[in-house]
Formats: structure tokens, C-alpha cells, sequence
């Protein structure tokens, strides 16, 4: 896994360290979204808030991982499929939420819908959470 640790972050310019690596693997091996907090607890060393902040905003901003809202303000962070690249995201796909476990994950296979929004207006970006009783608790 290492080299293909490191063959992510240079092919997305970016410069092979310790923290990235550990970040990077904790998302590879996660099998749902991941918050800030779940990185500090899960990381086993203890890395500075803000390198883990400043990772995770390095990693959005290069196509990476890509964000997901929540009811509480906080931001979780996926990793990106296939075809994102810096400052562009291709991550138009529901994000499940279970109310039980409060685990977070990417559905790839269902795509958000075409929304056909006024005249004027030009949309960005689409994001749906649905809410629920995931498979693992119902």
C-alpha cells in the first residue's frame, strides 16, 4: 500500500510525508466518511489540529476527499472517486447517514438526478443527504 500511498499524493502534486500518509491510509481503510475528530482519535500519534486541518483542506482542494454536511455543522470527509481533480469535484452522488450509528458513506452508485433550477441562476454543486437506519443497525 505504501507506494500506492505515495503514487496518490504525487500525482496530485503533492509532497510524500508522514502525516499525509497517515491521513491517507486512515481514509483508504475507512469504510465510511471520516470527521476531524475520528482522524485525531484514529491516527494513533498525535498530530497538531491544525496539520490535520490544514491536510484535510490540502486534500479537498486537490480532488482528494470531498466534504459532506451535517446537522451539527461539522464537515465530513470522503475520499473522491475516480475523475476529481484540484478544485473540481465529480462527487455527484447521495451520502447516506445512519441515525443509529451516525456513520457516514458515500452511495457511488445512486447520482444525483438533473435538478432544473431558474433562468440566472448557475449551480455548482448539488449535495443530498438522506437520513436513515443503515444496513449494519436495521
Amino acid at each position: 500500500m505504501q507506494t500506492n500511498l505515495e503514487k496518490i499524493l504525487r500525482d496530485k502534486s503533492l509532497s510524500v510525508t508522514d502525516g499525509r500518509k497517515k491521513i491517507l491510509t486512515l481514509f483508504l481503510n475507512s469504510k465510511g466518511a471520516l470527521s476531524h475528530a475520528d482522524i485525531e482519535r484514529r491516527s494513533g500519534e498525535h498530530f497538531d489540529r491544525v496539520t490535520i486541518y490544514r491536510t484535510l483542506q490540502t486534500f479537498v482542494e486537490k480532488g482528494i476527499v470531498h466534504t459532506i454536511p451535517t446537522d451539527d455543522n461539522t464537515i465530513m470527509y470522503a475520499l473522491c472517486k475516480d475523475g476529481c481533480a484540484e478544485n473540481h469535484h465529480h462527487d455527484d452522488h447521495i451520502h447516506f447517514m445512519c441515525t443509529s450509528c451516525g456513520k457516514t458513506e458515500c452511495l457511488n452508485e445512486v447520482h444525483i438526478p438533473e435538478i432544473r433550477i431558474p433562468a440566472g441562476y448557475l449551480t455548482k454543486e448539488t449535495q443530498i443527504v438522506i437520513k436513515g437506519i443503515c444496513k449494519e443497525c436495521s
